[in-house]
């Protein structure tokens, strides 16, 4: 399947179906053409983004033992997950002009979203929630709409939104495990590994096309566009494996530890 083919599916489709078909096809990428911006993705009526504050928040991990709220949070997370994907289709369609090499891997971790974006479905299906029952926000995608380059997504992205995940999965796991709800936490684990991929892709591809003159933290503090900051990319328990795992180097990891431990006095 062609790449602009793929992504226009994903954004312009109000079927959610088509948005997570799966493509059993190699993709490649003859005909890129001009840049595309649009200022959001066309979902189905119960699935578009909600005014603030009226989106339910996630629920508090010590009421997980109540089926409902883990139905509630694998809803959220589902919709977190679909806003990846989308954003991923827009960088496609708004950047034809980058090497084939990264817009052929996007389109892969773009499976993964999808993949995920359906086991949150499944698993709130389960505990019977149906997915777009609920306000979902769009907070993903408005942050990633201050993107001005690929150098911006990469490090808005992969490394701030999905880095964050690194810690957020293994964290979601314990809550479910606490709950007793095997399957989740087991999906949880699946998504963890996966995320370290997308940080390692996004961590590749930042130093690849990043000037040589700047460090890796330069580089990615330069194009992090407020609110987004270094703290955003770090969950409540920080988790240094992964991080190597992704490649990150000890001095980069130290750094993003340090943010965790300063957010709380920032004015902003």
């Amino acid at each position: 399947m062609e790449l602009r083919v793929f992504a226009e599916r994903i954004l312009f489709s109000d079927s959610l179906e088509a948005k997570l078909e799966r493509v059993r096809s190699d993709f490649i990428d003859p005909l890129p053409g001009e840049s595309i911006r649009v200022t959001e993705p066309v979902r189905s009526a119960n699935l578009r983004f909600a005014a603030a504050r009226t989106a339910p928040a996630m629920p508090h991990p010590t009421t997980f033992c109540n089926p409902e709220k883990r139905a509630i949070a694998h809803h959220i997370m589902a919709n977190h997950e679909l806003q990846a994907l989308e954003v991923m289709a827009w960088v496609l369609l708004a950047f034809p002009q980058e090497p084939l090499d990264f817009r052929l891997g996007l389109a892969k971790i773009m499976e993964d979203e999808q993949r995920h974006t359906k086991m949150h479905i499944e698993r709130a299906a389960a505990m019977g929630l149906k997915f777009g029952s609920l306000p979902v926000n769009g907070y993903i995608w408005k942050q990633s709409m201050e993107f001005r380059s690929v150098l911006d997504y990469l490090v808005g992205l992969p490394m701030t939104f999905e880095g964050r995940n690194l810690d957020h999965t293994l964290e979601f796991e314990g809550y479910f495990v606490a709950a007793n709800d095997l399957k989740s936490a087991a999906m949880m684990q699946i998504i963890h590994r996966d995320e370290i991929r997308h940080v390692a892709f996004g961590l590749d591809w930042m130093r690849n096309l990043k000037p040589d003159n700047l460090s890796d933290w330069e580089v990615y503090v330069e194009h992090l566009h407020f609110p987004m900051r270094p703290d955003k990319s770090v969950g409540d328990i920080f988790h240094a494996e992964p991080r190597f795992s992704a490649g990150m180097s000890a001095e980069f990891i130290e750094k993003l530890r340090r943010s965790k431990s300063t957010k709380g006095n920032r004015s902003h």
